[in-house]
């Protein structure tokens, strides 16, 4: 049965993606004959509607005729993959979920609509998006559909609209460095031939940071944008699990670490320019180079005067 059901999500696509856009003018429909029915504004919501549409439909063709046409394909299947790349891949997973439902959302009160109806109807689009990937990888023969990644889009998309419906604001922002690891010249197929790929395959390179905005917590901290940021990373995975011996006789052995340091929440920081305004809101799910101390299950405890 559940083949049968997602061979229709495999079939329908276009579809589906389409569904989308009549999802966002129902959205608008319900929303017109309610209360912030003046401030909704109709123009931009087409916009916004239309430019989701045209991404997301877009980006599952080229995946389903670029990449996994690529790739043999079979029946419906599962695949656990919890227990390997010591689990950064789900961090990254619970990020991209998160952000695309903060994107969502914006979208949504850009158009004019309340900020709890914008995290309501906008805050699962990262969930949409990533689980229609997952569902196409479960119809690939080298992958499988894994509730581990479908747990981690959802636990991203719940730190969004939960903190938004709880407290009107986000305290909690998940965020993303990248540093170049020696890890990619011993399988440059697996985790990148370039910088450009590697900074989604190289596991060992990224970073994911949870950061806490103190002012949200306790209003006396100052100044408003001061953030206490915890980070997760690994070490050491050339593969997807177990050790690795180089041709020198090298045993690099996977390890995770874990990192203290400081941030900015840029959200905090007033200013009337719009592109500033802009430039801040893309700028706050990166985190900033910052003192950092470092704990390292192979190595110990270390520490950095400036981190990325």
């Amino acid at each position: 049965m559940i083949d049968i059901i997602f061979s229709y999500f495999k079939t329908k696509k276009l579809s589906f993606g389409g569904s989308l856009l009549l999802f966002l003018s129902l959205v608008s429909s319900n929303c017109m004959g309610q209360s912030d029915t003046s401030i909704i504004d109709k123009t931009r919501l087409i916009k916004v509607s239309a430019a989701t549409g045209t991404v997301y439909v877009s980006t599952i063709y080229v995946l389903s005729n670029l990449w996994y046409a690529d790739y043999k394909q079979s029946k419906f299947h599962r695949f656990d993959d919890n227990s390997e790349w010591l689990q950064m891949d789900k961090y990254g997973h619970t990020y991209s979920s998160y952000l695309g439902g903060f994107i969502g959302k914006e979208a949504l009160e850009s158009a004019g609509f309340s900020q709890r109806k914008s995290i309501l109807y906008g805050g699962g689009l990262g969930f949409l998006f990533l689980g229609t990937i997952e569902i196409m990888d479960g119809f690939s023969a080298d992958w499988g559909f894994s509730w581990g990644d479908m747990a981690s889009n959802a636990l991203g998309t719940s730190l969004l609209m939960g903190q938004e419906l709880l407290f009107q604001k986000q305290i909690i922002i998940p965020k993303f460095s990248y540093s170049s690891s020696r890890y990619r010249a011993y399988n440059p197929k697996l985790l990148g031939e370039n910088n450009n790929q590697a900074i989604i395959k190289d596991y060992n390179a990224q970073t994911y940071w949870y950061s806490v905005n103190l002012y949200s917590i306790y209003e006396p901290i100052k100044p408003k944008w001061l953030n206490f940021a915890f980070g997760v990373g690994a070490d050491g995975m050339v593969n997807s699990h177990g050790n690795y011996i180089t041709n020198h006789g090298e045993i690099i052995r996977p390890s995770r670490q874990y990192y203290i340091s400081l941030d900015v929440d840029f959200s905090k920081i007033n200013t009337q320019n719009k592109f500033l305004k802009t430039l801040f809101k893309a700028a706050n799910f990166i985190k900033v180079p910052a003192p950092t101390l470092e704990f390292n299950e192979e190595k110990g405890s270390n520490w950095h005067w400036l981190f990325f």
